[in-house]
């Protein structure tokens, strides 16, 4: 294969590749960065783990609706993030501030209240070992 077709085969798979990813992500596009910082088994709470994340999201950036497995602690490190649970009003939490949500609620909105600035979480959810953490909602 000489090196053009190379360049068009490779062109043409890195975009059906964004195409396929953007699909699966629907509106929101690229999904927010999770970085595990921390993930330990619970020995007074037999087949119990609680997983540490970070969660970055960039400017103006979105989570597509989701559950959690288990009870989630989460706080703002960095920036504003507007979060929405089913059955709530949206609340713009900023560096410093916290939520609670419990297993399985709706979490409806969870986005970078800035299109500007860069928004950081870090996140404790408490779950099953070896279930999952989070499960996309049904539409």
């Amino acid at each position: 294969m000489n090196t053009r077709k190379l360049l068009i085969a490779v062109v043409a798979a890195g975009a059906a590749l964004g195409h396929a990813w953007a699909s699966a992500h629907g509106a929101h596009g690229e999904e927010e960065k999770v970085t595990p910082v921390q993930i330990q088994k619970l020995p007074d709470f037999p087949g119990k783990q609680v997983i540490m994340a970070v969660v970055d999201y960039k400017p103006g950036q979105a989570s597509a609706p989701h559950s959690h497995s288990g009870s989630v602690l989460a706080y703002v490190l960095e920036g504003e993030i507007v979060s929405q649970l089913t059955g709530q009003e949206p609340v713009t939490y900023k560096a410093g501030e916290a939520w609670y949500e419990a297993p399985r609620a709706g979490h409806l909105v969870s986005r970078n209240a800035s299109n500007v600035r860069p928004a950081k979480l870090l996140a404790f959810v408490l779950t099953d070992e070896g279930g999952t953490v989070k499960e996309p909602l049904p539409k």
